[in-house]
């Protein structure tokens, strides 16, 4: 079956050259010398934010001093490419200088100016990259009364990305099939099986793999653990399995989700954990590894770190009560698609941590080789704490070549959708299905 159609805007480069300033006010704050923000908006999409560095015009030829990051990225489906270009999509970009926020109920920040981009023919972009806009803009001031422009480098960018959609007819706990969406289309491709596994069972398969790193693999409850028995979620485990009944991939509860002392919630400080296995040789072999908490004090975030052969891959939160998407993405190390040459060459840079985003991590180039790719890798919708889920994976083509990969990452949506049952404060009861 072919994968669905998707659509990345990634906006990057941002930067401000301020025309240079022989005696500053002291009236007001100089832009160049107080922090800078934008707020980013796609027709119907919700804001997004991100700061925007400086440089100021000495008279030099600095025209290349410019970010080489990326700022901002939506990606659409389908559907919202059909929606959007019906109503003329655009994206438009307020430049501000000051911080983000209010001060005794005043907004603090002031606007230096607003830029749009038409965004013409996205449907264009599900076959080809189409670059709308990438060089400079002057804002604000005015040619025609001779005061200096700040100058805005924008690089607004659209790509083709498409992507492998599954979808749980049911929630993980309750052994689910797994399908394929491709459009009105659906398939079964996997089943999931959700059992408990005993505390001999996981010190068993951890002294059976020795190669596994970091320790990732730990016992689940010593005998001076037994006595917070009542206040643990342990043992869980969901296996994916193919068509023809052959288990493909593995999520298990390696680190039980324990209430902190003196509350009802489960801390970062000590996070419940799980394995992503995968089969190999005849047995199972870690392949990533996914930590879960609840964040400290009125904060209403699941937080999460997933890592794979060590490297931390994503490192976010999730709303609580609401719900988001759990998703790994490495564009913010994306290399150009069009030439070796194009100023569309966002660097390595740490993304936005947004809660309910899930991206936002540091991402170099020395990646190991199955990621070189970059790119889009997964997103998994999660639910709030306690609401009924059947989550929806999608994952980027270039990261599936076997049915192994897809299995694998379906196994990680899991996991992530049983740990927001696993998050509940201990004083409310599991359903029945995670109570052993």
């Amino acid at each position: 079956m072919d994968p669905c159609p998707f659509v990345r805007i990634l906006v990057g480069d941002l930067t401000l050259k301020f025309p240079s300033v022989s005696k500053p006010s002291f009236s007001t704050v100089h832009p160049s010398s107080s922090p800078c923000f934008c707020k980013i908006k796609l027709t119907n999409f919700p804001y997004q934010f991100s700061a925007v560095p400086l440089i100021v015009n000495d008279g030099a030829q600095n025209q290349d001093a410019r970010s080489h990051s990326l700022n901002a990225c939506f990606n659409l489906s389908k559907p919202q490419i059909e929606n959007l270009t019906a109503k003329r999509p655009s994206l438009t970009i307020s430049i501000y200088t000051g911080r983000r926020g209010a001060t005794c109920g005043l907004n603090s920040a002031k606007l230096l100016g607003r830029v749009t981009v038409p965004l013409a023919e996205l449907g264009t972009a599900e076959s080809r990259p189409v670059v709308y806009h990438n060089g400079w803009i002057g804002i604000g001031g005015s040619k025609k009364n001779g005061s200096a422009q700040t100058q805005f480098f924008l690089s607004v960018r659209a790509e083709p990305d498409p992507r492998f959609v599954f979808k749980f007819d049911g929630e993980p706990e309750c052994s689910p099939q797994v399908f394929q969406v491709q459009g009105n289309v659906t398939q079964p491709v996997f089943t999931c099986k959700f059992g408990f596994r005993s505390a001999s069972d996981m010190q068993s398969r951890s002294m059976s793999e020795p190669s596994t790193p970091r320790n990732w693999a730990v016992p689940f409850i010593g005998s001076n653990q037994k006595e917070q028995s009542a206040k643990e979620r342990k043992g869980w485990s969901l296996t994916i399995h193919d068509l023809s009944g052959s288990p493909v991939a593995a999520a298990s509860m390696v680190t039980p989700f324990v209430a902190s002392p003196g509350s009802q919630r489960v801390s970062r400080s000590n996070p419940g954990a799980w394995l992503i296995l995968r089969p190999e040789d005849g047995t199972w072999k870690p392949w990533g590894r996914l930590e879960v908490w609840l964040e400290r004090g009125g904060c209403d975030a699941v937080g999460y770190k997933f890592e794979l052969l060590s490297t931390t891959l994503a490192n976010s939160t999730v709303s609580a009560s609401n719900g988001g998407k759990f998703t790994i993405d490495l564009t913010s190390s994306l290399t150009p698609a069009n030439s070796p040459h194009s100023s569309f060459d966002f660097g390595s840079c740490s993304g936005s941590s947004r809660p309910g985003s899930g991206s936002g991590s540091d991402f170099g180039f020395g990646l190991i080789p199955q990621l070189l790719q970059r790119g889009f890798v997964m997103s998994s919708t999660v639910e709030g704490i306690g609401k009924c889920s059947k989550p929806e994976v999608e994952v980027g083509i270039q990261h599936v070549t076997c049915t192994e990969d897809a299995a694998a990452y379906v196994a990680l949506a899991a996991a992530m959708d049983l740990s927001m049952d696993a998050c509940r404060p201990f004083s409310q009861k599991l359903r029945k299905e995670l109570r052993q």
